[in-house]
């Protein structure tokens, strides 16, 4: 299935710049074998912009070939660095939105970390909806204030009456994002009271490194601040307030519903930072194939001086740039993760096992690559108290 019109602004003006033939359909799903992660399914990026609004998609997403369960480990919440910014955020979204004893529905809950924040932050009652939740992992401390849905929205939770929706990275994994916001929209019903408080990866930043490890099957749609803004005005939100966050990395909007009717198209079609986002997307492709290049030699030369490379972090980021790599992959010896809930299992596409730190001992690596900067200092801390002596490098 190939999308032809822009699924954000339903303009028909989409310019592929970047396609794979083969990546993993998934990759936050973790296997339990080898053999079952070299097969695991994949399917094909191409992806493109919209001339008219900057949105980016992947006009060749199926979303058939897309899982989620009880084995898909995406939670970040084993990192200190991201807890804190978790923590942060939640008091912040509290404070400023009075959501103390006030209810929230979060949207793509994931294992429910941040909703469970919340309610021990004030909130009153929190629902999460999401295919992954893992009820024996809710803390039973906020129970009693708590419902989970396994299932998605709006296929299984079809009415939002709450003070707050919470949506964190999640919209990304969404295909058709005018439809779907749009039916959060309808889901609110009357009520303009209710702030919706979105989280999002910000393309800019993957656009101008050439971050092809930021690009996988999962994500099929990609913002910017102006496309991200446009998108919400035409679903019937007013945005509050948008700001890039955790190092640049996220973008964060908070809006209000506006009552009525809202068109479709032709309304704040996020022509804003349109051709800044056109002009990074005509020159990803070659900054991503000099990006892929260094870190194939990087690899092949400690290969070939039988050093040993790992990655740490055994997240998308891991499987987009060691699919991306090809055969060179074969050079990297595992990657390392400090949830514990990836030890021991395989990543889909390469079928490469994830390890604890405690393995680095035996792996002795002389390089580890770090998929996320903002862990850098984090893992150079762990690495030092493990007294591992090896070069860190980060993406």
């Amino acid at each position: 299935m190939t999308t032809r019109t822009c699924p954000a602004c339903f303009g028909a003006a989409l310019t592929e710049f970047y396609a794979v033939g083969r990546v993993p359909a998934n990759s936050c799903l973790m296997l339990g074998d080898e053999a079952s992660a070299r097969d695991f399914p994949t399917g094909e990026l191409r992806i493109a912009a919209c001339t008219v609004c900057g949105f980016i998609t992947n006009t060749a997403f199926d979303p058939a070939l897309t899982r989620y369960s009880e084995d898909y480990e995406e939670s970040q919440a084993c990192s200190p660095r991201f807890r804190e910014y978790a923590a942060e955020l939640i008091a912040a979204w509290v404070r400023r939105y009075d959501l103390v004893g006030k209810t929230v529905v979060e949207l793509g809950c994931g294992k429910g970390e941040f909703l469970t924040g919340l309610i021990r932050a004030g909130v009153g009652y929190g629902i999460g909806v999401d295919p992954a939740v893992r009820l024996d992992r809710i803390d039973p401390a906020v129970v009693h204030r708590s419902s989970w849905v396994t299932g998605l929205f709006p296929d299984d939770f079809e009415t939002i009456d709450a003070d707050a929706v919470v949506c964190r990275h999640t919209l990304e994994h969404i295909a058709p994002v005018g439809a779907w916001l749009r039916s959060v929209r309808s889901a609110i019903g009357p009520r303009t009271d209710t702030v919706v408080l979105f989280e999002l990866p910000d393309v800019v930043r993957a656009l101008r490194e050439g971050a092809f490890w930021d690009v996988y099957y999962e994500h099929c749609s990609y913002f910017s601040p102006g496309s991200l803004d446009g998108l919400f005005r035409r679903s019937g939100f007013d945005p509050i307030d948008m700001r890039r966050t955790y190092d640049d990395q996220y973008l964060v909007i908070e809006a209000r519903p506006v009552p009525g009717t809202w068109p479709v198209a032709g309304l704040a079609t996020g022509a804003g930072d349109r051709d800044a986002v056109l002009a990074a997307a005509v020159g990803f492709a070659a900054q991503a194939e000099r990006t892929r290049e260094h870190w194939r030699e990087r690899v092949r030369k400690i290969a070939a001086e039988d050093g040993r490379v790992v990655l740490w972090g055994a997240s998308s980021k891991a499987v987009a740039f060691l699919a991306t790599l090809g055969e060179d992959a074969r050079h990297i010896a595992a990657a390392v993760d400090i949830n514990p809930h990836k030890q021991n299992r395989y990543l889909a596409g390469t079928g490469h096992r994830v390890v604890g730190p405690v393995e680095l001992t035996d792996i002795a690596p002389e390089l580890v690559i770090v998929m996320n900067p903002t862990y850098t200092d984090e893992i150079a801390r762990d690495l030092e108290t493990m007294r591992i002596s090896t070069a860190l490098e980060a993406l």
